[in-house]
């Protein structure tokens, strides 16, 4: 299957937060990029290696069958927050920082003109029509996901959102039409939580509204597992009505993010065969 590389240029970069930096981009290239019916629909942003000569335009494709693995760009991860066709812009939402990572210092630094390149859109969520209500579960990587997803639930539908930021501040507005209750969990006032405890326990707390519920739980890795296992396990909310994933994982870029994921799976797949 062929890896598209789509190359945009920065048209504007803003502030939203201490730790988000909002990237518009568009361009010739954007006219290509698709439209698709899910709210998490993400890309794989591209990073040419210093010091490595890529073929131009960029062939993923190429670089995969001609070059070495550790010539390949680094890729990251991230969610399309908007996408205007008629405007011109794609919009992403970056988590930023300092000078830790990759993507976050570079959106951070980013200008007009600058190039971006990425792979995708791919996604498989977007909120259900016919939901009773909606839950919506995550920390700030979750957040340009959720606020997309949130603009989706029908006029006054209920929504409830427990989003993790790290402290007060760092809230960001959430547009829609749905009849929503959000309530924000500070990392300052949990310590530095390295079990996700503090958006499980937000959630075993939280009394669900009547009726059939669809779920979002993006995040951390461990807290999103931990969160799974209580809402399918305790709560009884299907596998059809829960859209769950790890974005990242504490201390691990993607690269090691996706070893993690690879044992994760192993590990599952262990444990059903034992049954």
């Amino acid at each position: 299957m062929a890896r598209r590389v789509t190359e945009l240029e920065v048209l504007r970069t803003e502030r939203l937060s201490a730790h988000m930096v909002r990237v518009v981009a568009g361009g010739d290239g954007l006219s290509e990029f698709p439209q698709t019916p899910h709210s998490d629909r993400y890309v794989k942003i591209l990073f040419p290696l210093p010091g490595v000569t890529y073929p131009e335009p960029l062939d993923m494709d190429r670089v995969h069958a001609e070059y070495p693995r550790d010539q390949w760009p680094a890729q990251r991860t991230y969610t399309v927050r908007s996408l205007d066709h008629d405007a011109g812009e794609l919009v992403i939402d970056f988590v930023h920082h300092g000078d830790a990572g990759l993507a976050g210092p570079w959106a951070a630094a980013a200008r007009p003109g600058d190039r971006i390149r990425l792979v995708g859109p791919g996604g498989a969520y977007t909120p259900d029509p016919d939901a009773d209500w909606h839950l919506l579960v995550g920390d700030e990587a979750a957040l340009p996901a959720v606020a997309a997803a949130l603009e989706r639930i029908p006029s006054g539908r209920p929504a409830v959102a427990i989003l993790q930021v790290d402290a007060p501040g760092e809230e960001l507005p959430l547009p829609g039409a749905a009849d929503l209750h959000v309530r924000w969990l500070y990392r300052s006032d949990g310590a530095d939580d390295p079990d996700g405890t503090q958006l499980l326990d937000a959630v075993r707390d939280l009394t669900f509204p009547p009726g059939r519920v669809h779920a979002f739980v993006h995040g951390e890795a461990i807290a999103v597992r931990e969160l799974r296992r209580h809402l399918t396990r305790e709560r009884g909310v299907t596998r059809d009505d829960l859209s769950v994933s790890g974005y990242w994982r504490r201390g691990r870029d993607e690269e090691g993010f996706r070893e993690f994921k690879a044992a994760e799976r192993e590990r599952e797949e262990a444990a059903v065969q034992a049954g």
